[in-house]
């Protein structure tokens, strides 16, 4: 999903590499969701059940913010 991919790939980019190891993973697993999902949740439509995606989240869509 292109929406998804103007999101993610610049944070990994540019991000990823800086995040602690138990956040890596945590992105890692994120990704691992469905695409409707992660939509939404970066929409900030609806929250993940799995509260811990919800600090991963936060930075991605403050780095997107502070790109724009």
């Amino acid at each position: 999903m292109l929406e998804l991919d103007l999101l993610l790939v610049p944070f990994a980019r540019e991000v990823f590499e800086s995040l602690s190891h138990s956040d890596q993973m945590l992105y890692s697993e994120l990704l691992e969701e469905e695409d409707q999902d992660l939509f939404t949740w970066l929409m900030q439509r609806s929250v993940p059940n799995d509260l811990r995606f919800e600090p991963i989240i936060r930075q991605i869509l403050a780095h997107n913010s502070d790109a724009s």
